[in-house]
């Protein structure tokens, strides 16, 4: 097998990379007809907004809690449960859309309570990798996520604007498509049931003591190299991945286009995020060089897609947005997980996740209202300038902290490893 997929050699992973599939294919179908629901009802680029914001705002609340829950349930059991809990309120709002009683109320509350399943979810499904695969192969599956995420890109956001004209492209033809994905959700839970559970490998799971939270924080705080990490992915998600809410106005606001060419531009996007994460697949460890130096490259493209003169032209930049995008965020994936001790795993995904993710409520209302107020290719250019300084920030950070350190503790003292979190072949010898 090609060492890019060779962790679907394993035949649990890949039952359960097959159900993740589906559901992915869901997801964006959902992603793309809830907004448009939320232009029919409303014709507001902030309301997008705010309900991407609602969706992600349980993530920033709950994640510290729901990586705590991670580390103590077994996480087969716990993400069955958190794909029922995403299921009930897409089929919920499917239903209220197909009989036209749907207000824009209806979504908001609905895309909260998605986004309170999905906290609980995301530090499971992250770190639930590392009981299906062995650690050689653990960067490999953590990529093959990836690739399955963006293959879904690709396929999703096309067809849901297919199906959206297909259906009438009105509030009944969303509803269709938002019940397609709470159908998809069937899959995962019935691919994580046929696992073969000799073949697990479980981490031990966490008992019940008080300030397991706390201990979380304390540990990345001792963790210059995953801080490092966790500002620029911050920066990134909070300011540059809005893709939902720019790629909406750009579409409607700027290019004059409907639904079909709106899923067409996340297609075209997730054909470059397919791409960075196929690469990622193919590396063996992935470094704090590569992660700031694809954000920073990520902010100047999108940038650079704010000036675009035409459709056409703004498609034919997506892709290399997307790599950008995809090539960050699985390398940061990666490398927040290969570096975290397995008993803190948990809880440093959902800490990553929080940041990652959780940024949104901030970021999206804030990008939407640029829209409102000064035109859709500002949310573009606001946000990757805001991007390429936050992540110059992190990094700025890193060094001086880096260099405090390497005067307190001395070129070979206790702390020393800290001080070299840039040499990438230090960090993979101590892990030996």
């Amino acid at each position: 097998m090609s060492p890019t997929f060779r962790s679907l050699a394993n035949p649990n992973y890949r039952r359960y990379a097959t159900g993740g599939l589906v559901s992915n294919v869901g997801t964006w179908l959902q992603r793309v007809a809830q907004d448009w629901l939320v232009l029919l009802l409303s014709g507001s680029g902030a309301a997008i907004g705010v309900t991407t914001g609602l969706q992600f705002l349980p993530v920033l609340l709950l994640a510290p809690i729901a990586g705590v829950v991670a580390d103590r349930m077994p996480k087969r059991r716990l993400l069955q449960l958190t794909n029922l809990g995403m299921a009930l309120p897409a089929l919920v709002l499917g239903l209220l859309a197909v009989t036209g009683t749907v207000q824009l109320w209806h979504v908001y509350v609905l895309a909260l309570v998605l986004g309170a399943a999905s906290a609980f979810d995301g530090p499971a499904r992250q770190s639930f990798v590392s009981e299906l695969v062995e650690r050689r192969e653990l960067t490999n599956a953590i990529a093959l996520n990836s690739v399955s995420f963006n293959s879904a890109r690709i396929v999703g956001p096309g067809l849901a604007g297919v199906l959206i004209a297909a259906f009438g492209n009105d509030v009944p033809g969303t509803g269709w498509v938002i019940l397609l994905n709470a159908a998809s959700y069937a899959a995962p839970i019935v691919g994580l049931s046929r696992l073969d559970a000799s073949r697990l490998r479980p981490a031990r799971l966490l008992g019940r003591e008080r300030g397991q939270v706390r201990a979380g924080f304390a540990y990345l705080r001792r963790r210059p190299d995953l801080l490092a990490v966790l500002g620029v992915v911050f920066a990134t998600g909070t300011f540059g991945l809005n893709f939902q809410l720019t790629s909406a106005l750009m579409a409607t606001q700027v290019f004059g286009r409907g639904p079909t060419e709106y899923g067409l531009l996340g297609t075209v996007m997730a054909v470059g995020s397919l791409t960075g994460s196929l690469l990622a697949a193919r590396r063996a460890e992935s470094g704090l060089r590569l992660i700031v130096g694809a954000a920073l490259a990520f902010g100047a493209v999108e940038m650079a897609a704010g000036l675009m003169p035409s459709y056409l032209t703004y498609a034919l930049i997506c892709p290399l947005l997307g790599l950008c995008a995809l090539t960050m965020i699985t390398s940061a994936n990666v490398f927040m997980q290969t570096r975290a001790e397995p008993a803190m795993r948990g809880r440093v995904m959902a800490v990553y996740l929080m940041v990652f993710t959780g940024g949104t409520p901030l970021g999206s209302p804030f990008i939407g209202w640029v829209g409102e107020r000064y035109g859709a290719r500002w949310t573009l250019l606001v946000g990757g300038l805001l991007t390429i300084l936050g992540t110059a920030l992190a990094a700025a950070l890193l060094q001086r902290g880096r260099r405090r350190r390497a005067v307190l503790t001395g070129p070979t003292g206790a702390g020393s490893l800290s001080t070299r979190v840039w040499d990438d072949q230090a960090l993979a010898r101590a892990r030996k």
